[in-house]
């Protein structure tokens, strides 16, 4: 038996005598070469971030839950529900075709937002706290404002990409997509729902900006945007206050500022380790929404400042998986989807994070998988198998896939393979669409009829310019058509 060949005790292949192991950092950069790394560690993050709102919503709601209904796993149960519930999206997400997911992205989108209209009207959607923003089916209350979250990250994206591809012009690229965002924002605000509408503007912002808006005309909307912020912010009563609040702590630190007040001590007493999992002191009612909107401050206070790092550090490797599968992925809808979504929950995450800690004004904006919130968890799930889908449809990914490098994970889940893109099939049917649509007969137009005996006169030219070819008729345009998969635009530069 030769040195390089000698077994161990149990078995398995030793080094040469005298031979160091690869360092730690080493051994995880080989790991992330792997073609499903990127997979694999989206999938992680969502499972550790909701096991980590379970086990905390159950143990920051337990008071409250016994002080209302007689149990101390009443909203513990719901929130165990609706993590099924978003289990089994997360399933339907990793499963559902890229051609299918861009065809369903306006009809889906157009239903979310008539499910806003129908929510402000009265005696279909319900009212709590003055706020009119769910519907109540039985046990399960169902909010539209979060859904619509989604379906205009994925219709925004099929809408940037086919755009972009066709060399639009920026009058094609920003129209219908920021009126359409605009209006949701309008039937948002009108719930009232200040928090809500400050993520709607994130996701708008961030499908503009990767969606290559120029930089000037994008500072000019991101302005904006923060100035109508600061006006919806002091315009109400309650979202005025909570601004007074942030700017004067001191002035009713028993009334408006409590809540902020309460939470940075439930953070100063975890300390650095923590009081323990479940020794909370500050959900015994001294601290409100304690299992929602400041589910952080309960964290800090009992798993300590390394619970608190520990949740950063998910959210941090969340970003880097994010756009690094933004970046690998060649079909431009993955990487506007991909790149949107992961600035979403992010910005969220932060913003969550920023005003339990005293460094933003109060939002209500939720902790994403984490805090109490049916609708919340299972539609950021939703989203979580969406984007792992899309580390599914990485180039490696699909040739280690259609290689047969499955994995335990994907033959458990029996999941189908995923499509190859390919810019020159996408140019063919793009023609292919083109030539069917030049041999549709058209209308006869009743101005230009003639009497009989007289000549046709000839129909007039018109002279397109270079930035509206492609894009001046309707149906290269309307985005309830989508034509999959879309060319790239630098492989449709290359390809004339």
């Amino acid at each position: 038996m030769t040195e390089t060949t000698r077994r161990s005790w149990n078995g398995r292949k030793a080094g040469p005598k005298g031979a160091k192991q690869a360092p730690a950092g080493t051994r995880f950069g080989a790991w992330l070469a792997r073609p499903l790394a990127s997979f694999h560690l989206i999938v992680t993050i969502a499972t550790l971030l909701t096991v980590l709102g379970l086990v905390m919503v159950l143990s920051a709601s337990s008071v409250e839950s016994y002080t209302v209904g007689g149990s101390a796993y009443s909203l513990f149960i719901q929130q165990a529900m609706f993590a099924g519930i978003g289990c089994v999206l997360f399933y339907l997400a990793l499963r559902i075709p890229l051609k299918r997911l861009r065809q369903w992205s306006f009809p889906v989108f157009a239903i979310s937002m008539l499910a806003l209209v129908l929510v402000l009207i009265p005696g279909i959607g319900s009212e709590v706290q003055g706020a009119r923003r769910w519907f109540v089916l039985g046990p399960i209350s169902v909010q539209p404002s979060e859904i619509i979250k989604v379906t205009l990250v994925v219709w925004g994206a099929h809408l940037l990409a086919s755009r972009r591809s066709e060399h639009a012009s920026l009058k094609d690229i920003l129209v219908p997509l920021v009126p359409a965002g605009l209006l949701v924002c309008l039937l948002v605000i009108l719930q009232p729902n200040l928090s809500t509408t400050i993520a709607l503007g994130i996701v708008l912002a961030a499908l503009l900006w990767f969606g290559g808006l120029p930089v000037r005309l994008f500072i000019t909307i991101a302005v904006s945007g923060v100035i109508a912020a600061a006006v919806l912010a002091l315009s109400a009563g309650y979202r005025s206050d909570r601004m007074r609040a942030f700017f004067n702590p001191g002035d009713d630190p028993q009334g408006i500022g409590y809540q902020a007040r309460q939470a940075l001590y439930s953070l100063a007493d975890g300390g650095i380790w923590g009081r323990g999992l479940g020794q909370s002191r500050a959900k015994w009612s001294y601290l409100p929404n304690s299992h929602n909107d400041f589910i952080f401050a309960i964290i800090g206070e009992e798993l300590g400042f390394l619970g608190c790092a520990l949740v950063l550090g998910l959210f941090a490797l969340f970003v880097y998986t994010g756009l690094r599968i933004a970046g690998r992925s060649v079909d431009p809808f993955l990487r506007l989807l991909v790149a949107t979504a992961t600035t979403w929950i992010t910005a969220q995450a932060l913003i969550n994070i920023g005003y339990v800690v005293g460094l933003l004004p109060v939002t209500g904006l939720q902790l994403p998988l984490v805090s109490a919130g049916g609708s919340s968890l299972a539609i950021t799930l939703f989203m979580f198998g969406v984007i792992a889908n899309a580390a599914r449809h990485e180039p490696e990914a699909v040739s280690a896939l259609h290689a047969g490098q499955d994995g335990r994970f994907s033959r458990l889940l029996r999941l189908p393979k995923p499509e190859v893109y390919s810019p020159a099939k996408a140019e063919s049917a793009r023609a292919r669409s083109a030539a069917k649509s030049a041999q549709r007969p058209r209308r006869p137009d009743p101005r230009r009829q003639v009497l009989p005996g007289r000549r046709q006169p000839p129909e007039p030219q018109r002279r397109r310019s270079p930035e509206s070819r492609g894009t001046s008729s309707l149906r290269a345009t309307r985005a309830w058509e989508p034509n999959y998969p879309m060319p790239h635009a630098r492989e449709r530069g290359r390809s004339r």
